[in-house]
């Protein structure tokens, strides 16, 4: 049986595919700090602090700027107040029109049923190929 930890970062990303953005902005502290992956498109205002900094900076980026965007987790590690998400982001860049299909490593972080931090691993490569056409 998954913690209550595991449970709601598993939330976030039910929510996050069926466009619940609400949810997902909801399961963060006012005090989340939210760190894209080195080298990352969007890790250019890192760190993002704060669901509003998180939603203009990253989340509306990503609805603009991909089709289909998708964050599908496959396997979830519990460390205590720590949450571990394996998977895989899929999506075509608008202005190329590629494909990326890049494994992912999430780190998450909650605290008294919040999350409070994150951090993004993942084939930042992959996605500089795909933006480069």
């Amino acid at each position: 049986m998954a913690s209550a930890n595991v449970a709601r970062v598993q939330g976030i990303y039910e929510a996050f595919a069926t466009g619940d953005v609400p949810a997902v902005l909801g399961a963060m502290s006012p005090a989340m700090v939210w760190s894209e992956a080195e080298n990352f498109p969007y890790a250019d205002r890192n760190p993002y602090e704060g669901p509003e900094a998180i939603l203009e900076g990253v989340f509306m980026r990503l609805a603009t700027e991909w089709e289909g965007f998708g964050a599908t987790p496959e396997q979830f590690l519990d460390a205590g107040d720590h949450v571990i998400a394996l998977g895989r982001y899929t999506g075509v860049l608008r202005a190329t029109g590629k494909a990326i299909d890049a494994q992912f490593a999430h780190v998450w972080r909650l605290a008294e049923g919040k999350t409070v931090s994150f951090q993004q691993y993942t084939d930042t490569l992959q996605v500089a190929e795909a933006a480069r056409g």
